[in-house]
This record gives structure tokens, sequence and C-alpha cells, in this order.
């Protein structure tokens, strides 16, 4: 990200709630809380996990790297993480934080963490070589410059 976005959004944070959106490549993105394009990308995630949830419990060939993106809240603080792996518990789901928190002080880089189908905010996996789900990080495409966009695409198998 580059110094002119980390100063805005620096600007905006004593402006707006914000909530931290963890990348695939471990940096964070400042998004509004109350962002209209986020909610409806989470509002998509959530809509389909159940099916995702069953894929991951049995890949078709071809499916592989599946994740979970999950909210953690510290105090007014909100940020959101990809875990992998993850697998299903008796009481929700249990995974390792692939993220460094950046906003957060609760959790750690490779911490083991419980979450329910409440804190989950995003999902996504790698079918033949492009990304399927991951629609947070979708919508953070389009607020990043092309040149980061497009290494990201190009280096994780986007097509959003």
């Amino acid at each position: 990200m580059t110094i002119a976005i980390r100063i805005a959004l620096c600007l905006l944070l004593a402006l707006a709630p914000l909530d931290a959106w963890a990348q695939s490549d471990d940096k964070a993105m400042m998004i509004v809380s109350d962002d209209a394009e986020m909610a409806a990308a989470i509002e998509k995630a959530r809509s389909g996990l159940d099916e995702f949830l069953a894929l991951s419990d049995a890949p078709l060939p071809g499916t592989d790297k599946f994740k979970l993106k999950v909210m953690i809240v510290d105090g007014n603080a909100t940020e959101h993480f990809w875990v992998i792996p993850f697998k299903r518990t008796d009481t929700g789901l249990v995974g390792i934080l692939a993220n460094e928190p950046e906003i957060v002080r609760n959790v750690v880089l490779g911490q083991n963490i419980e979450f329910t189908r409440d804190d989950i905010s995003d999902w996504g996996y790698t079918k033949n070589g492009h990304q399927v789900g991951s629609f947070t990080v979708c919508v953070m495409l389009k607020k990043m410059s092309k040149e980061e966009a497009d290494n990201l695409r190009s280096a994780y198998g986007f097509d959003c």
C-alpha cells in the first residue's frame, strides 16, 4: 500500500469507525465499517457458507487452499483475519490466524483461535489455480492502485 493511501486511511481513522481487513499478502487495508460494498460482500460470503464448508469437508479434484476470514474484536477495534487451516468442532470452528494483527492486540500471527459462524466474514479456496470466493478481497482490490491490484490478482489467481 502506498504511503499516500496509508496517510489518507489514517486521517479517515479519526473521522469514522473503521475495520481492518487483512489481505492475502498479510497487509491490512482500512475500510469504513459501514461500507456498503463490503457489507454486501460479507452477506454474499455468509449466504454461501454452508456450501463452502461442505466442499471443504469433501474437496473436489482441483480444489485446495480452503480458508476462512474471521472477525476479531478487541475493545472498540475490529480486524478481519484469514484462518488457515481450519476445522469444525462440536461448538464451532478452530484454526490458525494467518495474518499479522495491525489493529487488535488480543491475538497474534500463528495463534490457534476458536470462533463461530457469526465471526466469519468471508471464505475462499483455489480451484484449478483460480480463487473462488474471497468476496471481501474483491472489494479491496477496487480500492487499491491498479498496480497493487494487478500484482495481487497475478500472484494469487483472483479473477475479480
